[in-house]
Protein backbone atom coordinates (compact mmCIF):
# COMPACT_ATOMS: atom_id res chain seq x y z
CA UNK A 1 0.00 0.00 0.00
CA UNK A 2 2.14 3.02 -1.22
CA UNK A 3 1.09 6.64 -1.46
CA UNK A 4 1.54 7.77 1.76
CA UNK A 5 3.78 7.86 4.93
CA UNK A 6 3.32 6.06 7.79
CA UNK A 7 5.72 4.75 9.47
CA UNK A 8 5.93 1.68 12.07
CA UNK A 9 8.48 0.09 13.96
CA UNK A 10 7.80 -3.72 13.62
CA UNK A 11 7.59 -3.73 17.69
CA UNK A 12 4.96 -1.63 17.49
CA UNK A 13 2.97 -3.50 14.82
CA UNK A 14 3.77 -6.69 17.03
CA UNK A 15 1.41 -4.52 19.78
CA UNK A 16 -0.74 -3.63 17.73
CA UNK A 17 -2.09 -6.97 16.12
CA UNK A 18 -1.34 -8.24 19.94
CA UNK A 19 1.38 -11.11 18.59
CA UNK A 20 5.11 -12.22 19.16
CA UNK A 21 7.70 -10.59 17.77
CA UNK A 22 10.96 -12.59 16.92
CA UNK A 23 13.15 -9.97 14.64
CA UNK A 24 14.58 -6.27 15.52
CA UNK A 25 11.89 -4.29 17.24
CA UNK A 26 13.83 -0.85 15.37
CA UNK A 27 12.96 -2.21 11.90
CA UNK A 28 10.98 0.89 10.34
CA UNK A 29 7.66 -0.59 8.39
CA UNK A 30 6.92 2.03 5.75
CA UNK A 31 3.41 -0.17 4.11
CA UNK A 32 1.60 -3.25 4.31
CA UNK A 33 1.56 -4.89 0.65
CA UNK A 34 0.69 -8.38 -1.08
CA UNK A 35 3.30 -11.41 -0.88
CA UNK A 36 4.00 -11.43 -4.17
CA UNK A 37 4.33 -7.97 -4.44
CA UNK A 38 5.60 -6.38 -0.93
CA UNK A 39 8.93 -5.03 -1.34
CA UNK A 40 11.80 -3.98 1.49
CA UNK A 41 10.46 -2.22 3.98
CA UNK A 42 6.85 -3.47 4.00
CA UNK A 43 4.69 -6.41 5.91
CA UNK A 44 3.07 -8.93 4.26
CA UNK A 45 1.18 -12.18 5.22
CA UNK A 46 1.73 -15.60 4.91
CA UNK A 47 -1.00 -17.72 6.25
CA UNK A 48 -1.27 -20.56 3.91
CA UNK A 49 1.41 -23.31 3.20
CA UNK A 50 1.96 -21.82 -0.52
CA UNK A 51 3.54 -18.76 1.31
CA UNK A 52 5.42 -20.55 3.74
CA UNK A 53 7.12 -22.44 1.04
CA UNK A 54 7.55 -19.57 -1.40
CA UNK A 55 9.31 -17.06 1.56
CA UNK A 56 12.95 -17.45 -0.33
CA UNK A 57 11.13 -15.75 -3.22
CA UNK A 58 9.23 -12.83 -0.98
CA UNK A 59 11.39 -9.44 -0.57
CA UNK A 60 9.04 -8.00 2.58
CA UNK A 61 10.93 -7.07 5.24
CA UNK A 62 8.87 -9.08 7.77
CA UNK A 63 6.05 -11.27 7.74
CA UNK A 64 2.65 -11.95 9.71
CA UNK A 65 2.41 -15.91 10.52
CA UNK A 66 0.79 -18.35 12.65
CA UNK A 67 1.46 -19.35 15.76
CA UNK A 68 3.10 -22.63 14.79
CA UNK A 69 5.32 -20.83 12.23
CA UNK A 70 9.23 -21.75 12.87
CA UNK A 71 12.18 -19.91 11.80
CA UNK A 72 11.91 -18.20 8.13
CA UNK A 73 15.02 -16.40 7.79
CA UNK A 74 13.21 -12.83 8.22
CA UNK A 75 11.37 -11.10 10.76
CA UNK A 76 8.00 -12.58 11.64
CA UNK A 77 5.23 -11.16 14.20
CA UNK A 78 3.24 -14.76 15.40
CA UNK A 79 -0.28 -14.28 15.65
CA UNK A 80 -3.17 -17.05 16.80
CA UNK A 81 -5.31 -15.60 14.09
CA UNK A 82 -3.30 -14.12 10.74
CA UNK A 83 -6.48 -12.99 8.70
CA UNK A 84 -7.82 -11.13 11.49
CA UNK A 85 -4.19 -9.71 12.76
CA UNK A 86 -3.99 -8.67 8.99
CA UNK A 87 -6.99 -6.18 9.36
CA UNK A 88 -5.50 -4.51 12.16
CA UNK A 89 -2.49 -4.07 9.50
CA UNK A 90 -4.73 -2.26 6.97
CA UNK A 91 -6.03 -0.23 9.16
CA UNK A 92 -3.15 1.13 10.61
CA UNK A 93 -1.64 1.57 7.33
CA UNK A 94 -5.10 2.96 5.71
CA UNK A 95 -4.40 6.67 4.56
CA UNK A 96 -5.46 9.79 7.16
CA UNK A 97 -7.69 11.22 5.08
CA UNK A 98 -9.52 13.86 6.35
CA UNK A 99 -13.32 13.43 7.50
CA UNK A 100 -15.90 15.32 5.16
CA UNK A 101 -17.10 18.31 7.06
CA UNK A 102 -20.06 18.51 9.32
CA UNK A 103 -22.40 20.50 7.42
CA UNK A 104 -24.92 21.34 4.62
CA UNK A 105 -23.28 21.76 1.00
CA UNK A 106 -24.98 24.84 -0.13
CA UNK A 107 -26.22 22.95 -3.47
CA UNK A 108 -28.03 20.27 -1.25
CA UNK A 109 -31.53 20.48 -1.44
CA UNK A 110 -33.27 19.15 1.70
CA UNK A 111 -37.36 18.73 1.98
CA UNK A 112 -39.35 19.97 4.30
CA UNK A 113 -39.60 18.49 8.21
CA UNK A 114 -36.21 16.63 7.21
CA UNK A 115 -34.09 16.68 10.82
CA UNK A 116 -30.37 16.09 10.61
CA UNK A 117 -28.42 14.88 13.63
CA UNK A 118 -25.28 16.25 15.19
CA UNK A 119 -22.49 16.42 12.96
CA UNK A 120 -23.81 14.96 9.77
CA UNK A 121 -21.94 15.73 6.33
CA UNK A 122 -24.37 16.45 3.43
CA UNK A 123 -22.27 16.67 0.17
CA UNK A 124 -23.17 18.32 -3.17
CA UNK A 125 -26.11 17.66 -4.79
CA UNK A 126 -27.79 15.56 -2.41
CA UNK A 127 -31.55 15.26 -2.44
CA UNK A 128 -33.11 14.52 0.74
CA UNK A 129 -36.60 14.44 0.87
CA UNK A 130 -39.42 15.60 3.12
CA UNK A 131 -39.89 14.27 6.52
CA UNK A 132 -36.72 12.09 6.61
CA UNK A 133 -34.83 11.94 9.91
CA UNK A 134 -30.62 11.50 9.75
CA UNK A 135 -29.01 10.57 12.99
CA UNK A 136 -25.96 12.01 14.36
CA UNK A 137 -22.75 11.70 12.61
CA UNK A 138 -24.12 10.25 9.04
CA UNK A 139 -22.16 10.77 5.94
CA UNK A 140 -23.50 11.49 2.81
CA UNK A 141 -21.62 11.72 -0.56
CA UNK A 142 -22.25 13.99 -3.29
CA UNK A 143 -25.10 13.04 -5.67
CA UNK A 144 -27.06 10.52 -2.93
CA UNK A 145 -30.78 10.42 -3.61
CA UNK A 146 -32.81 10.13 -0.48
CA UNK A 147 -36.58 9.34 -0.75
CA UNK A 148 -39.59 10.63 1.80
CA UNK A 149 -40.04 9.81 5.31
CA UNK A 150 -36.47 7.54 5.29
CA UNK A 151 -35.23 6.95 8.39
CA UNK A 152 -31.09 6.51 8.74
CA UNK A 153 -29.47 5.54 12.07
CA UNK A 154 -25.93 7.39 13.42
CA UNK A 155 -22.86 7.11 11.56
CA UNK A 156 -24.09 5.74 8.41
CA UNK A 157 -22.18 6.43 5.53
CA UNK A 158 -23.85 6.45 2.06
CA UNK A 159 -21.33 6.94 -0.98
CA UNK A 160 -21.96 9.11 -4.13
CA UNK A 161 -24.76 8.55 -6.07
CA UNK A 162 -26.57 5.94 -4.25
CA UNK A 163 -30.49 5.86 -3.95
CA UNK A 164 -32.39 5.13 -1.11
CA UNK A 165 -36.84 5.19 -2.17
CA UNK A 166 -39.44 6.67 0.16
CA UNK A 167 -39.77 4.76 3.61
CA UNK A 168 -36.43 2.78 4.03
CA UNK A 169 -35.63 2.00 7.43
CA UNK A 170 -31.53 1.82 8.04
CA UNK A 171 -29.62 1.52 11.11
CA UNK A 172 -26.33 2.11 12.54
CA UNK A 173 -23.55 2.30 11.46
CA UNK A 174 -24.47 1.32 7.97
CA UNK A 175 -22.34 1.79 4.52
CA UNK A 176 -24.50 1.99 1.75
CA UNK A 177 -21.36 1.90 -1.16
CA UNK A 178 -22.13 3.79 -4.77
CA UNK A 179 -24.55 3.17 -7.12
CA UNK A 180 -26.60 0.97 -4.75
CA UNK A 181 -31.00 1.02 -5.31
CA UNK A 182 -32.46 0.34 -1.82
CA UNK A 183 -36.33 0.55 -1.92
CA UNK A 184 -37.08 -0.01 -6.01
CA UNK A 185 -40.12 -1.95 -6.99
CA UNK A 186 -40.30 -5.98 -6.92
CA UNK A 187 -40.13 -7.45 -9.93
CA UNK A 188 -43.71 -8.66 -9.96
CA UNK A 189 -46.78 -8.82 -12.61
CA UNK A 190 -49.68 -10.69 -13.66
CA UNK A 191 -50.38 -11.39 -17.51
CA UNK A 192 -53.68 -11.28 -18.71
CA UNK A 193 -54.80 -11.50 -22.29
CA UNK A 194 -54.06 -7.42 -22.82
CA UNK A 195 -50.42 -7.46 -21.38
CA UNK A 196 -48.68 -7.83 -18.16
CA UNK A 197 -50.45 -6.07 -15.15
CA UNK A 198 -48.29 -4.55 -12.49
CA UNK A 199 -48.50 -5.92 -9.35
CA UNK A 200 -48.20 -2.93 -6.91
CA UNK A 201 -45.21 -2.61 -4.23
CA UNK A 202 -46.44 -0.72 -1.15
CA UNK A 203 -43.61 -2.38 1.77
CA UNK A 204 -40.42 -1.04 2.40
CA UNK A 205 -37.28 -2.45 3.42
CA UNK A 206 -35.71 -2.52 6.63
CA UNK A 207 -31.67 -2.97 7.49
CA UNK A 208 -30.16 -3.61 10.38
CA UNK A 209 -27.35 -2.18 12.66
CA UNK A 210 -24.04 -2.37 10.96
CA UNK A 211 -24.87 -3.88 7.55
CA UNK A 212 -22.49 -3.52 4.64
CA UNK A 213 -24.11 -3.19 0.86
CA UNK A 214 -22.04 -3.15 -2.09
CA UNK A 215 -21.31 -1.19 -5.01
CA UNK A 216 -24.13 -1.58 -6.98
CA UNK A 217 -26.55 -3.75 -5.08
CA UNK A 218 -30.33 -3.65 -5.82
CA UNK A 219 -32.71 -4.00 -2.74
CA UNK A 220 -36.17 -4.16 -3.86
CA UNK A 221 -39.07 -3.01 -1.55
CA UNK A 222 -41.81 -5.24 0.03
CA UNK A 223 -45.35 -6.16 -1.94
CA UNK A 224 -46.47 -5.63 1.47
CA UNK A 225 -44.81 -5.74 4.58
CA UNK A 226 -40.87 -4.91 4.72
CA UNK A 227 -37.42 -7.02 2.56
CA UNK A 228 -35.31 -6.93 5.21
CA UNK A 229 -31.69 -7.16 5.92
CA UNK A 230 -30.36 -8.31 9.08
CA UNK A 231 -27.64 -7.04 11.79
CA UNK A 232 -24.14 -7.09 10.75
CA UNK A 233 -24.89 -8.73 7.40
CA UNK A 234 -22.54 -8.08 4.39
CA UNK A 235 -24.02 -7.82 0.67
CA UNK A 236 -21.43 -8.26 -2.36
CA UNK A 237 -21.26 -5.73 -5.12
CA UNK A 238 -24.00 -6.08 -8.30
CA UNK A 239 -26.32 -8.38 -5.93
CA UNK A 240 -30.08 -8.53 -5.86
CA UNK A 241 -32.53 -8.83 -3.21
CA UNK A 242 -35.73 -9.11 -4.25
CA UNK A 243 -38.84 -8.32 -2.61
CA UNK A 244 -40.18 -9.65 1.00
CA UNK A 245 -36.43 -11.71 0.98
CA UNK A 246 -35.55 -11.97 4.56
CA UNK A 247 -31.88 -12.41 5.55
CA UNK A 248 -30.39 -13.11 8.81
CA UNK A 249 -27.88 -11.49 11.61
CA UNK A 250 -24.12 -12.25 10.14
CA UNK A 251 -24.61 -13.11 6.76
CA UNK A 252 -21.86 -13.10 4.11
CA UNK A 253 -23.49 -12.73 0.57
CA UNK A 254 -20.50 -12.23 -2.09
CA UNK A 255 -20.80 -10.31 -5.32
CA UNK A 256 -23.59 -11.06 -7.98
CA UNK A 257 -25.46 -13.47 -5.52
CA UNK A 258 -29.54 -13.46 -6.76
CA UNK A 259 -32.35 -13.60 -4.23
CA UNK A 260 -35.54 -14.29 -5.44
CA UNK A 261 -38.69 -13.30 -3.86
CA UNK A 262 -39.76 -13.94 -0.47
CA UNK A 263 -36.88 -16.34 0.10
CA UNK A 264 -35.59 -17.06 3.61
CA UNK A 265 -31.88 -16.88 4.60
CA UNK A 266 -30.97 -17.67 8.15
CA UNK A 267 -28.25 -16.29 10.66
CA UNK A 268 -24.26 -16.80 9.49
CA UNK A 269 -25.12 -18.17 6.14
CA UNK A 270 -22.65 -17.51 3.32
CA UNK A 271 -24.05 -17.61 -0.17
CA UNK A 272 -20.91 -17.24 -2.62
CA UNK A 273 -20.40 -15.43 -5.97
CA UNK A 274 -23.10 -15.75 -8.41
CA UNK A 275 -25.14 -18.07 -6.32
CA UNK A 276 -28.89 -17.70 -6.79
CA UNK A 277 -31.66 -18.53 -4.61
CA UNK A 278 -35.49 -19.61 -5.60
CA UNK A 279 -38.06 -17.57 -4.43
CA UNK A 280 -39.81 -18.89 -1.55
CA UNK A 281 -36.93 -20.91 -0.52
CA UNK A 282 -35.52 -21.08 3.16
CA UNK A 283 -31.84 -21.58 3.53
CA UNK A 284 -31.31 -22.47 7.45
CA UNK A 285 -28.56 -20.88 9.99
CA UNK A 286 -24.89 -21.23 9.02
CA UNK A 287 -25.31 -22.54 5.68
CA UNK A 288 -23.07 -22.58 2.90
CA UNK A 289 -24.23 -21.95 -0.62
CA UNK A 290 -20.97 -22.37 -3.35
CA UNK A 291 -20.62 -20.58 -5.88
CA UNK A 292 -22.45 -20.13 -8.95
CA UNK A 293 -25.09 -22.79 -7.34
CA UNK A 294 -28.07 -22.73 -7.89
CA UNK A 295 -30.60 -23.63 -4.74
CA UNK A 296 -33.89 -24.89 -5.82
CA UNK A 297 -35.34 -25.91 -2.71
CA UNK A 298 -34.97 -25.64 1.09
CA UNK A 299 -31.32 -25.94 2.89
CA UNK A 300 -31.55 -27.36 6.25
CA UNK A 301 -29.17 -25.54 8.76
CA UNK A 302 -25.30 -26.04 8.93
CA UNK A 303 -25.43 -28.26 5.46
CA UNK A 304 -22.62 -27.02 2.52
CA UNK A 305 -24.52 -27.07 -0.79
CA UNK A 306 -23.10 -27.12 -4.16
CA UNK A 307 -23.82 -26.85 -8.29
CA UNK A 308 -26.59 -26.45 -10.41
CA UNK A 309 -28.88 -27.46 -8.64
CA UNK A 310 -27.33 -27.43 -5.55
CA UNK A 311 -26.86 -30.38 -3.58
CA UNK A 312 -25.04 -31.61 -0.75
CA UNK A 313 -21.37 -30.33 -1.53
CA UNK A 314 -19.84 -34.48 -0.96
CA UNK A 315 -22.36 -35.67 -3.09
CA UNK A 316 -21.68 -33.19 -6.26
CA UNK A 317 -18.45 -33.55 -5.77
CA UNK A 318 -18.26 -37.25 -6.50
CA UNK A 319 -21.05 -36.57 -9.95
CA UNK A 320 -18.21 -33.83 -10.91
CA UNK A 321 -15.28 -36.61 -10.55
CA UNK A 322 -17.99 -39.15 -12.15
CA UNK A 323 -18.45 -36.91 -15.33
CA UNK A 324 -14.97 -36.58 -15.80
CA UNK A 325 -14.92 -40.49 -16.62
CA UNK A 326 -17.59 -40.20 -19.27
CA UNK A 327 -15.88 -40.51 -22.36
CA UNK A 328 -13.66 -43.22 -21.22
CA UNK A 329 -16.92 -45.14 -20.15
CA UNK A 330 -18.39 -44.17 -23.71
CA UNK A 331 -15.20 -46.15 -25.28
CA UNK A 332 -15.72 -49.00 -23.03
CA UNK A 333 -19.27 -49.54 -23.93
CA UNK A 334 -18.86 -48.96 -27.66
CA UNK A 335 -15.80 -51.61 -27.23
CA UNK A 336 -17.74 -54.28 -25.43
CA UNK A 337 -21.08 -53.38 -27.80
CA UNK A 338 -18.83 -54.53 -30.48
CA UNK A 339 -17.39 -57.57 -28.99
CA UNK A 340 -20.90 -58.93 -28.09
CA UNK A 341 -21.70 -58.41 -32.11
CA UNK A 342 -18.90 -60.58 -33.38
CA UNK A 343 -19.52 -63.05 -30.66
CA UNK A 344 -23.13 -62.95 -31.52
CA UNK A 345 -22.12 -63.89 -35.23
CA UNK A 346 -19.75 -66.18 -34.18
CA UNK A 347 -22.76 -68.02 -32.21
CA UNK A 348 -24.90 -67.73 -35.51
CA UNK A 349 -21.47 -69.23 -37.32
CA UNK A 350 -21.44 -72.25 -35.65
CA UNK A 351 -25.00 -72.89 -35.40
CA UNK A 352 -25.61 -72.24 -31.98
CA UNK A 353 -29.06 -70.70 -30.92
CA UNK A 354 -28.69 -67.15 -29.32
CA UNK A 355 -30.28 -66.31 -26.01
CA UNK A 356 -29.48 -70.48 -24.99
CA UNK A 357 -26.50 -70.47 -22.37
CA UNK A 358 -23.95 -73.86 -23.07
CA UNK A 359 -22.70 -75.93 -20.46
Amino acid sequence: MRGWCVLYPLSQLAQIVGGQLDGPPELVIRGVAPFEEAQPGEISMAAEERYLKAVASCRASALLVGEDVGDLGLPVIRVANPRLAFIALLEAFAPRYAPQAAAVHPTAVLGDGVTLGEGVSVAPYVTVGEGTRIGKGVTLHAGVRIGRDVVIGDYTVVYPNAVIYDRTEIGARVIVHAGAVIGSDGYGFVSTAEGHRKVPHIGHVQIGDDVEIGAGVTIDRATCGATRIGRGTKIGNLSQVAHNVQIGEDCLIVGMAGLAGSCRIGNRVTIAGQAGIVGHIQVGDRAVVGAQSMVSKDVPPGAFVDGTPARDLQENLRTVAASRKLPELVREMRHLKKRLEELEAQLVREGAPLGEAED
